[in-house]
């Protein structure tokens, strides 16, 4: 706006009077606080939905971590009872067969 209003008395060949000119500087300055406010506002509030990403992301991050941990154990819970039972029945098989051949146990 100070802009315009020099430019405009620029064209008027209008030099500008000191009380015009503290307006202007005063509107000016006032400008430049409410622009470095808002912008501040808008800086917090957007690092504040960072750090809600941020949490949200490290929250899932754990939850995979977990689950993954989770699998591996089961995993693991599922070949050690197939072991077992395999080995189990592999046993019993022998067992069968030992009897079938007549050896004594």
């Amino acid at each position: 706006m100070r802009r315009g209003v020099e430019q405009m008395l620029d064209e008027q060949n209008t030099p500008l009077n000191s009380d015009l000119r503290r307006e202007l500087d005063t509107m000016q300055e006032d400008l430049r606080r409410y622009v470095k406010t808002r912008v501040r506002k808008s800086q917090k509030r957007t690092d504040r939905q960072i750090r809600r990403l941020d949490d949200r992301t490290t929250t899932l991050e754990q939850r995979l971590d977990s689950m993954d941990a989770e699998r591996r154990l089961t995993e693991w819970r599922i070949h050690t009872d197939t072991a077992q039972t395999l080995d189990g029945l592999l046993q019993e098989v022998r067992v069968i067969a030992d009897r079938l051949e007549g050896k004594p146990q």
